[in-house]
């Protein structure tokens, strides 16, 4: 499995959560991974940040936000130029997709757990 480096955006520090198991998932799959939540914190070594930072060469975002919640964050995802966004379970959201072809952004409304179980990520 080649690496893509992947934002893991709407990150949790709980372990219930999807986002929190995606991030285990990715390190032990050993794409590099950056993350983004409400709260600071560290998961599987990976730290989660606050607020919009200046990352590079973002292969995926992988979103755990509902589409509401991604408002916020369309400029700033289109910004980082990634190749693809995966909208997980619950974060289908048509306007955005809209948003990212325009901007020739691969839209892949899946489930980046079941990617990764399936070598297909």
């Amino acid at each position: 499995m080649k690496a893509k480096k992947t934002l893991v955006l709407g990150a949790s520090l709980k372990p219930i959560r999807y986002s929190y198991m995606a991030i285990h998932k990715l390190v032990k799959n050993n794409q590099p991974v950056v993350a983004i939540g409400l709260r600071a914190g560290e998961v599987a070594g990976v730290s989660i940040d606050i607020g919009m930072p200046e990352y590079e060469s973002i292969d995926t975002v992988t979103l755990y936000l509902n589409a509401q919640r991604q408002q916020a964050y369309y400029d700033y995802i289109i910004g980082l130029q990634p190749k693809r966004v995966i909208f997980n379970p619950g974060t289908e959201n048509p306007e955005f997709y809209k948003l990212l072809q325009e901007a020739s952004i691969e839209v892949d409304p899946a489930c980046t757990l079941v990617l990764l179980s399936t070598n297909s990520y």
